[in-house]
């Protein structure tokens, strides 16, 4: 399986000539969904989910499709008929030849005084890869490559390295990192290395890695 990192939380995986991408959001890079086979997507807040972009993907392919849950599944589904899936915690399903399992229900608290959206994980192959969106969730299976939300309004670092911790992965790639600057970069990097207790790795924007 090939990785390739894309601006924010949105990340490309590439197995037998096939493509899956997951969050291709309003942060992510406009390739970021081409020749895209199947499309995962977390939850509908905007660095996570682009209307328009998704409509263009199943637009340029009829054989794409997309997975994700009701409130992103709403605005797709009656323009692509039997092409937008509806999932939610606990659902397994194969898209674009690789195995996905369901983790999570909620989007981590960002305030008390802001409502929680519904939120879900994709646990990729068996554990090969976990994405788990803006939630903090653990899978219940072993974790080979955790896709590591390291900056976000509703995390801090504590919270990060304790996340590392309680999955166990074999490595850790940061997402989520686009309101991280360069300069606070290494802070993050020496802290979670140090203390995650696992192999703490970073992709630029375009950066690949094979799994």
């Amino acid at each position: 399986m090939k990785l390739t990192k894309k601006s924010h939380a949105c990340v490309r995986l590439e197995k037998d000539g096939r493509v899956l991408v997951l969050d291709p959001g309003t942060f992510s890079e406009e390739d970021a969904t081409l020749g895209a086979d199947a499309v995962l997507v977390t939850h509908e807040h905007l660095d996570h989910f682009d209307e328009g972009r998704l409509r263009a993907v199943l637009e340029a392919n009829p054989a794409a499709a997309v997975w994700t849950l009701k409130s992103v599944a709403e605005q797709l589904s009656a323009a692509f008929p039997g092409r937008v899936h509806t999932v939610g915690h606990g659902d397994a399903f194969t898209a674009a030849g690789f195995d996905v399992q369901v983790h999570g229900e909620l989007h981590a608290v960002i305030h008390p005084d802001i409502p929680r959206v519904t939120n879900v994980g994709y646990l990729v192959d068996g554990g090969k890869l976990f994405h788990p969106g803006d939630a903090l969730t653990v899978p219940d299976r072993p974790v080979e490559t955790l896709m590591l939300p390291v900056m976000a309004p509703w995390n801090k670092i504590s919270e990060v390295i304790d996340y590392v911790r309680e999955v166990k992965p074999q490595r850790a790639y940061d997402i989520h990192d686009a309101l991280l600057t360069d300069l606070a970069r290494p802070i993050y990097d020496r802290q979670i290395g140090a203390l995650g207790g696992t192999e703490h790795l970073r992709l630029a924007p375009g950066g690949s890695a094979e799994l």
